[in-house]
């Protein structure tokens, strides 16, 4: 089959946003002017394409990123719709892993606010080049400079608005193209499908000269021949300045940035426009790099059909029509329905069934897929996120991802027998498809746990549980997810020496138990000499030091940032075995984390509330109470926000409290910080409850 259009025209782009910055209604509108829905869905009716989940429907908020392509321009458009809200962060991450480029929304109201932050060094980390669309200009305390401003002090970016907006909250009627020098004008009825370019009006002349002129300084000092021209003052046409630009960009150098309301049809077309313009084909980002499964050797796939297969799993899905779905992005090469695949990942073969384009929840039947696309296939089994799919004859596996620890727990359990064996089944393809979501058995209730990311996160899925799968289970309060550390260096011995008549149990071990590093985990490290205890005994003796370091001699928590060195010991020629010096370098930690000074340690989340300045009082004094600090308070708009860090244990039902506290005119955001060691007094009340 022959690829429908060539490679340097594919763009695979992810949205990305703060929640409530409009990133899905930008969408519904690119749908839309690409004819790809001929109606608009608005969040805010729950009849947006992209939300296509009933919990996000009724929430009006994205949950899952949504895969879709649309064309423009001659151009094949693979676009992913990603979450805003911190507890769904990992969609976003996943999500960047494969994309090439980004649109970055931002509110013309809030500006830059902390999950604008997360996101934006996300795509810094996976090297995403990206354009900044300022939305929302038709609100009330829009300010367009003052948001380029904030990407500039807190993004530490290069901004380069290539727009100037006209006219100002309700006033605001169109764009200024700073490289055409032309104004733009949308017409309202006709949903601002219909737009005319007209000259520059006089009052911002001077100011659209001034604007143009910052664009090109920008884009002259990454571009000599542009640089050139500026210097010489000759006149440097629109073409000229887009490839420089494009290459910029491309380069991480800068961000062009664009503005308009989404919602009232103003600025879409244009931001289409840059999408093609200046973010990267496949063929523009740098080949893949991996690596030998098997000898670990350093491989790179170049962009090309001609190439070994070679693709991502980048998301895995329950569909109710066609079962389970697999998302993949291809790197390298081709593949068709009933080729085999290696998954290097598993050193397993597959056998590809259906592939499918999708568009949000609905879907059409492909035969192939070739490089740079983005599919859905049916038929793959026991393949999870991150792992490779190859050409079984080249093998390589691909750099996987990597998945945040879960900060908030609750226990599940089920009404009825039938609903405990439907519960174990559900339980395990949510995993599956969401990697930040973690499920465990406690060992002395029996009760199943699960874990997540925040309240909204367990909140979605204790929901999909009783309606997407009809699992009827009591929920429980959640609890915070703590762990334990240790403050202090203690050296300890571990004995167990058992004689009966036959062989005995024999194993001494001294060790030195201490802090690690803050993020380090269990490091374990073997310091002995002389042969005191044989070599094939020392990884039991490890074994043993790293399950005693499961569970915390406080309260029973898992211990983070534990340094075990194993100093000397003794074993017996006869009775000596594995078991014996697991056993013993097992009891040896537990009596060492009982005297290297054990503290319990809490999650401590970014908090941002944004509220109206006669209740900022009111905020600080109740944050204060939650044993609070806060960190910062500005001013956005005609509303102040209140930063502050504060104890993930204090903040349930926080939303409600702040309605009240605000007459519901305040909002929040929350996301994870570090871990910090807990006050005695509250440890006290944890550990002894």
């Amino acid at each position: 089959m022959a690829r429908t259009e060539p490679l340097e025209r594919t763009r695979n782009i992810g949205i990305m946003a703060h929640i409530d910055a409009g990133k899905t209604t930008t969408t519904e509108r690119i749908l839309y002017y690409t004819k790809v829905t001929y109606k608009m869905g608005e969040v805010h009716d729950g009849a947006a394409t992209m939300d296509w989940m009933q919990q996000e429907q009724e929430r009006g908020i994205t949950i899952t990123s949504a895969a879709t392509t649309c064309y423009w321009n001659d151009h094949r458009i693979n676009i992913i719709d990603t979450p805003g809200h911190v507890d769904f962060t990992i969609e976003v991450e996943r999500s960047l892993r494969v994309l090439d480029g980004a649109i970055a929304v931002f509110c013309g109201v809030g500006g830059v606010e902390p999950q604008s932050e997360t996101v934006w060094r996300q795509a810094d980390k996976y090297r995403v080049p990206r354009i900044a669309f300022v939305n929302k200009l038709d609100r009330v305390g829009a300010d367009f400079e003052r948001v380029v401003r904030m990407m500039e002090e807190r993004l530490a970016t290069r901004p380069v608005p290539l727009q100037l907006p006209i006219g100002s909250e309700d006033r605001f009627v169109g764009i200024v193209d700073l490289l055409a020098e032309r104004a733009i004008y949308w017409d309202d009825e006709s949903l601002g499908e219909h737009f005319e370019e007209r000259e520059v009006p006089e009052d911002l002349r001077e100011a659209v000269a001034l604007a143009r002129e910052q664009v090109v300084e920008a884009v002259a000092d990454f571009d000599e021949a542009v640089a050139q021209r500026y210097l010489g003052d000759e006149a440097i046409p629109p073409d000229m300045l887009r490839k420089a630009l494009r290459q910029a960009t491309i380069d991480l150098h800068v961000v062009p940035v664009l503005c308009g309301a989404a919602f009232r049809n103003k600025g879409v077309q244009p931001l289409l426009d840059a999408v093609i313009d200046y973010l990267p084909s496949p063929l523009d980002v740098p080949p893949v790099a991996g690596h030998h499964p098997d000898t670990g050797e350093p491989l790179r796939r170049k962009p090309d059909d001609n190439e070994p297969f070679a693709a991502l799993v980048f998301k895995l899905m329950s569909d109710p029509h066609v079962g389970h779905l697999t998302y993949i992005r291809v790197y390298s090469g081709c593949a068709s329905s009933g080729d085999q695949v290696l998954n290097a990942n598993r050193g397993r073969k597959q056998r590809i069934g259906r592939l499918l384009q999708m568009h949000a929840n609905k879907r059409r039947e492909i035969d192939e897929v070739r490089t740079g696309e983005i599919a859905a296939v049916v038929g793959l089994k026991s393949v999870v996120t991150g792992e490779t799919l190859c050409d079984p004859k080249h093998p390589i596996a691909l750099e996987a991802l990597q998945f945040p620890d879960p900060v908030i727990s609750i226990a599940i359990e089920p009404r009825t027998k039938a609903d405990m064996d439907r519960l174990g089944h559900t339980l395990e393809r949510l995993t599956q498809e969401d990697p930040s979501f973690r499920v465990s058995v406690d060992a002395e209730t029996g009760q199943t746990i699960i874990s997540g990311m925040g309240e909204l996160h367990l909140e979605i899925i204790t929901d999909r549980l009783l309606r997407e799968f009809n699992v009827q289970a009591n929920v429980g309060r959640p609890q915070v997810a703590y762990k334990e550390t240790i403050t202090q260096v203690a050296v300890v011995e571990g004995r167990y020496i058992k004689q009966t008549g036959g062989a005995g149990d024999y194993a001494v071990v001294k060790l030195e138990v201490g802090p690690g590093e803050q993020g380090a985990g269990f490091r374990f490290e073997n310091a002995v000499r002389g042969g005191a205890i044989p070599t094939e005994f020392i990884p039991a003796a490890r074994a043993g030091a790293e399950e005693a370091a499961q569970s915390g001699v406080l309260a029973g928590y898992p211990v983070v940032d534990l340094r075990v060195k194993l100093l000397d010991g003794q074993y017996h020629e006869v009775d000596s075995s594995e078991r014996s010096f697991k056993i013993a370098a097992s009891m040896a930690v537990r009596e060492g984390m009982q005297k290297a000074g054990p503290v319990l340690l809490e999650p401590i989340m970014s908090v941002e509330a944004v509220t109206p300045e006669e209740f900022v009082g009111v905020v600080q004094g109740d944050l204060a109470s939650r044993r609070g600090d806060i960190t910062g308070l500005e001013t956005r708009g005609k509303a102040r926000a209140v930063t502050a860090k504060v104890p993930l244990a204090t903040m349930f039902g926080y939303v409600n409290a702040l309605r009240s506290m605000t007459q519901g005119r305040a909002t929040y955001t929350m996301q994870f910080s570090h871990y910090a060691q807990v006050p005695p007094q509250v440890a006290a009340g944890i550990v002894y409850s």
